[in-house]
């Protein structure tokens, strides 16, 4: 299987991290533009998709094969395209898992794809933030509501955290490793519906100077 995959250097990274299948081959792109140029690819994976803004006339033209791309705070009914969405935040793109949501008849394909990359899927309802990256947001949203009641130092609550909790980061290294625009970002989009996911002025304020 030929995969067309729009990536970073970061995101190539870690999307390899597992390795792959021999029958996998990958032309990698950094551009929209690199990426419509190709017409043979079995398939396609946009990991820039959320960073640039959900634009999606690019991804058109590949239908029906099967195009996956990187959408944690979009879904695929916002999204108006039948594609497979996973969730490619930094850091959750290596794990041997992928969180994946999309249209049932698009399953066989996108397992196949995943595990001609060496991973397994877990299919999820189609909404915002999966399931690990609204965890992880509430996470690190608590964490920014104890700063501003000054309790602790970002420094004691990532060491609190990690030796409490057995965290492989703490919230703050979290936050720096995702990038804090997407956890504000989605913990808006979410609070639209439940107040429970209203993000820390103190989140914004930073999210907004990074």
């Amino acid at each position: 299987m030929r995969l067309a995959v729009l990536a970073n250097e970061e995101q190539k990274q870690e999307l390899q991290f597992c390795g792959k299948s021999d029958d996998c081959t990958i032309d990698w792109v950094n551009s929209t533009i690199e990426l419509s140029n190709i017409s043979d690819a079995d398939a396609v994976i946009d990991l820039l998709f959320e960073q640039n803004g959900y634009e999606a006339s690019h991804l058109s033209g590949f239908l029906p094969k099967p195009v996956i791309v990187n959408s944690v705070n979009k879904t695929v009914a916002e999204i108006g395209l039948p594609v497979i969405r996973i969730n490619g935040w930094p850091g959750f793109l290596k794990r041997n898992i992928a969180e994946v949501a999309g249209l049932n008849n698009n399953s066989a394909e996108a397992e196949k794809i995943f595990s001609l990359l060496k991973r397994k899927t877990t299919w999820l309802p189609d909404e915002k933030g999966f399931i690990s990256a609204r965890v992880v947001s509430m996470i690190i949203n608590e964490a920014y509501f104890t700063l501003e009641e000054k309790v602790s130092t970002k420094e004691e609550i990532d060491t609190a955290m990690k030796l409490g909790t057995n965290y492989p980061f703490g919230p703050f290294e979290w936050a720096k490793n995702i990038g804090l625009k997407n956890i504000a970002a989605l913990l808006t989009s979410l609070s639209a519906a439940e107040p429970r996911y209203q993000p820390a002025a103190l989140l914004l304020k930073e999210a907004n100077e990074e």
